[in-house]
């Protein structure tokens, strides 16, 4: 069994920083894609960024030049670094990775974590 588990979400000022966080545990055996999506109240769940197995990123046009996507593999970790918030930022942020289990199947299954609240406002 996968486990997805966020952290670093909370309050914050405009202009401010955040740090989330997502560790993956269970029996993984490869995690390929990670990524970072988020959900505001009345829309649609949007991804936000992403990253690779090898490091390569993606971002959503909005927070481009302000957040920034990283991993690290030998921690099964994601992290997102959330600077120059706006109030347009918040929103539930999810984790999401691609993840190979132990079972034999040699499919990468989506994985979800439960989600971290994000509130940008003074």
């Amino acid at each position: 069994q996968v486990q997805l588990v966020e952290s670093g979400g909370g309050l914050v000022q405009p202009g401010g920083s955040l740090r989330l966080s997502c560790a993956a545990s269970g029996s993984i055996f490869r995690i390929n894609a990670m990524g970072w999506y988020r959900q505001a109240p009345g829309k649609e769940r949007e991804l936000v960024a992403a990253i690779t197995s090898r490091g390569r990123t993606n971002y959503a046009d909005s927070v481009k030049g302000r957040f920034a996507v990283s991993r690290d593999n030998a921690k099964n970790t994601a992290y997102l670094q959330m600077n120059s918030l706006k109030p347009e930022d918040t929103a539930v942020y999810y984790c999401n990775a691609e993840i190979m289990d132990y079972s034999g199947s040699n499919v990468y299954n989506q994985h979800w974590g439960q989600g971290t609240q994000v509130t940008v406002s003074s």
